[in-house]
């Protein structure tokens, strides 16, 4: 049996990486895809190779604004009838092996048939730290985010590039871990470039919060991260991530954590 390690806290790893003034590289993989045995396997396998903190996605069968890659590998996960108690059981097993923060992505449908407390008390013996309901309605924003933070996770909420400022002001008061800018408006996927106008809302956004501000949406390449590292504290990479997963998904589970591994030593190239 693997000897546990210590955990380190959301807060704890931005601070960290503030005073080795890193950016956080923040890799999305979704659960249970193409199989449970993956999804343990690479949580260690990402740490090992750079990542400050894993997002893992709950497979929900209506998109928020998942792209066409990540909405594949979601279907063929619920197509094994996927069940919530079986994956909370992989990553409490794994968590034994992980001293970086993991995140829970989830439809806050799915939260709401389990119950909010309920389910963030699942989350937090899973040994989930932080938790992002993509599709949490404003007006219920703060009464969810205050039971969350009372179960013990942190909160996460997004902002858009048309987000206006008042709204952007109330997100940074109700996100205790980190906020998660999308680099752009519409649904997920890798891009060749990020929008010339998102280094001035990220730095609009760091002036009206003090939480860590992460960019999500299009991410894939070194020169990405190199360039956010100016600008952002940390950079959210789901669809690409998904995409190696994707390529080698017949070579077996320890295959898929070497090669997102690699793909993440990649990303941290130009950053180190």
């Amino acid at each position: 049996m693997p000897t546990a390690v210590q955990r380190r806290s959301i807060t704890d790893t931005f601070a960290q990486l503030a005073r080795e003034k890193r950016i956080a590289l923040m890799p999305f993989i979704p659960a249970g895809y193409p199989d449970l045995e993956t999804t343990a396997k690479c949580l260690p396998a990402l740490e090992a190779a750079g990542a400050s903190i894993i997002e893992v996605g709950i497979p929900f069968s209506d998109p928020i604004a998942d792209g066409p890659v990540i909405q594949e590998a979601f279907g063929e996960a619920l197509a094994k009838k996927l069940k919530l108690a079986d994956i909370f059981a992989t990553i409490k097993a794994a968590r034994a092996t992980v001293s970086i923060p993991l995140v829970a992505m989830v439809s806050c449908s799915i939260a709401y048939r389990v119950g909010i407390d309920r389910f963030v008390a699942m989350l937090t013996e899973a040994g989930f730290d932080g938790l992002l309901l993509p599709d949490l309605p404003p007006p219920e924003a703060q009464a969810v985010c205050e039971r969350v933070r009372a179960g013990g996770l942190e909160t996460i909420l997004l902002v858009a590039p048309t987000t206006p400022r008042d709204r952007r002001i109330e997100i940074g008061r109700l996100s205790s871990g980190f906020i998660y800018y999308l680099s752009i408006t519409g649904i997920t996927g890798e891009r060749s470039d990020l929008p010339r106008e998102l280094a001035d809302g990220v730095k609009e956004m760091k002036s009206l919060t003090d939480r860590p501000v992460c960019v999500g949406f299009g991410i894939s390449t070194a020169a990405h991260l190199a360039q956010l590292s100016r600008v952002a504290d940390g950079a959210i990479v789901g669809s690409a991530f998904v995409r190696w997963m994707k390529q080698n998904h017949d070579a077996g589970a320890e295959a898929i954590a070497a090669a997102v591994a690699q793909y993440c030593r990649e990303l941290l190239s130009d950053v180190r």
